[in-house]
């Protein structure tokens, strides 16, 4: 024994070097090569034929785009699974590419793509939407919401959990920011459901189910994101989610309170005497008076024409403030906290999204897009059989990257295609008007990126309420609770694919 752990202890401090030593020899060798390309920039003719030592740029001009497709995705995912962030992933390999495939002159590239994303104004939502969420959570508004909920569903088996899945849908309808509902959702309503002895699966699929919602209901910072890159409208995208995300909230409350209708012992009821009066219950409501009016003046503004994205997420975000100052939570502190939150939280997307930008539209620019359009058009599959396709490889994507990442990545590609598709109907059931398939494919995405936050191995909203679980929770039985509410929401998805009006109806109504 002591014999194996002299080994051990003398085999780590030498792989601790060896890894050392090839990260130094790596770096010199890095430093090296960008040495020699800049003396060849700097000294020699960029299109002629001499050069100091060796050459790297235009060394892959003559690569067709199959090798290319697999040289830049395979580097892409060789450097994911190394944990390098995706933000300086995508934009580094952009850059190495652009530089491989062209010159140093190709390199303006990179300001064309940043500079549109820079000048567009909707992305301003989102750095006011962050703003918004931040102030309600520190204004405490989080935990009043679920009391009054929690108060009125306590008395029915499962109550807790429907309680939670209701909270998060009118907390997804203010905020738009996944990670802040999962956790602090978790934070609030779980102690008090594994208190009550509620079946680990159910307490911990609901928060992170219901969490998972703000992807989906305006006003979704994804579904900004969506609008920005695919050029559609934000105010229809917003509509077409509507109903679909109260669609979803409402089979994860129907499965809640049907799984514990038949077995009580999944989801006991709040005893008698932690119940309260019908008309202490009618009292309770006013704690909700100020997210309902903040919700309702955001969403109005917005589906009403009246105001811009941007405008109505001023015009919350100041209101969120209000409510802060109404809770006695407004102070130089808070403002500071929650500035700095929304700094690093936009810095994040923002950065994703340029290096994102950078790495396809040059890929684009190479043929890409119809290279993957050919091979998948090529394929012989039906228009529903490519959707299905697409749809798979989102859920793919999503267990590996995050949803800003597969966005910027995986929809500039994917959206051409759409359009290039018509979609008669399944089993006779009604078609999807040409007008309408990119609104469609939008909410579809939307969808199909809350399965992401729950899909194991790597899906984030696992993540999230790891860190606020009690350790005798084990990783496996997180990942047990997100199978049903998956399965939920494939359901969901399908729902929306065979029924499109699902998502095309409200637009529809609005806007004519």
């Amino acid at each position: 024994m002591s014999t194996t752990t002299l080994n051990s202890g003398n085999f780590n401090p030498l792989l601790s070097k060896l890894g050392t030593w090839l990260m130094i020899i790596a770096t010199v060798a890095f430093g090296f090569m960008v040495l020699v390309e800049v003396i060849n920039i700097l000294f020699y003719d960029p299109y002629g034929d001499e050069y100091f030592l060796f050459r790297f740029a235009g060394s892959l001009s003559d690569v067709s785009i199959g090798p290319l497709t697999y040289l830049m995705f395979g580097s892409l995912l060789v450097l994911l699974m190394m944990g390098l962030p995706l933000a300086f992933v995508t934009g580094g390999l952009g850059v190495v590419f652009v530089y491989l495939v062209g010159d140093s002159l190709m390199l303006n590239i990179i300001p064309s793509r940043i500079f549109p994303m820079m000048t567009n104004s909707d992305l301003a939502a989102i750095p006011l939407f962050i703003f918004m969420a931040s102030m309600l959570e520190r204004a405490g508004l989080i935990e009043e919401m679920f009391n009054v909920v929690y108060k009125w569903m306590g008395g029915l088996s499962g109550g807790l959990a429907t309680a939670t899945i209701i909270a998060s849908t009118i907390l997804a309808a203010m905020v738009g920011v996944i990670g802040a509902a999962v956790v602090t959702m978790g934070i609030i309503a779980l102690p008090a459901m594994l208190k009550r002895g509620y079946d680990h699966q159910i307490a911990l699929g609901s928060i992170m189910a219901g969490g998972t919602l703000g992807i989906l209901i305006p006003p979704s910072i994804l579904a900004i994101l969506y609008a920005v890159v695919a050029q559609q409208s934000v105010g229809e995208l917003y509509l077409g989610s509507v109903v679909p995300g109260l669609m979803l909230s409402g089979m994860y409350i129907a499965y809640v309170l049907i799984r514990t209708w038949l077995n009580p012992s999944l989801g006991p009821a709040v005893p008698m005497e932690e119940r309260v009066s019908f008309a202490k219950k009618l009292v309770l409501l006013k704690d909700l008076i100020a997210p309902i009016f903040l919700v309702m003046l955001v969403l109005g503004l917005l589906f009403g024409g009246i105001a811009t994205p941007v405008e109505a997420a001023g015009i919350g975000s100041f209101g969120a403030m209000l409510v802060a100052w109404k809770h006695g939570a407004m102070s130089v502190e808070t403002l500071k906290d929650a500035s700095v939150t929304t700094a690093k939280a936009s810095a994040m997307v923002l950065w994703i999204m340029f290096g994102a930008s950078v790495f396809v539209g040059f890929y684009i620019l190479q043929g890409g897009q119809d290279f993957i359009t050919s091979t998948i058009l090529g394929t012989g599959l039906s228009s529903y059989g490519i959707l299905f396709l697409l749809m798979f490889l989102l859920v793919i994507l999503g267990m590996f990257l995050d949803w800003v990442g597969i966005l910027l990545l995986a929809v500039p590609i994917f959206v051409p295609i759409v359009n290039q598709l018509t979609f008669d109907g399944l089993f006779g059931l009604p078609a999807v008007p040409g007008e309408s398939v990119v609104l469609w494919f939008g909410v579809l995405y939307l969808v199909n990126m809350q399965m992401s936050f729950l899909s194991p191995p790597f899906g984030y909203a696992l993540f999230y309420i790891r860190g606020v679980c009690p350790p005798e929770i084990s990783m496996a039985t997180i990942f047990r609770s997100s199978l049903v509410f998956l399965f939920l929401q494939a359901v969901g998805l399908t729902v929306c694919i065979l029924f499109p009006a699902v998502i095309t109806w409200l637009p529809g109504l609005v806007y004519g």
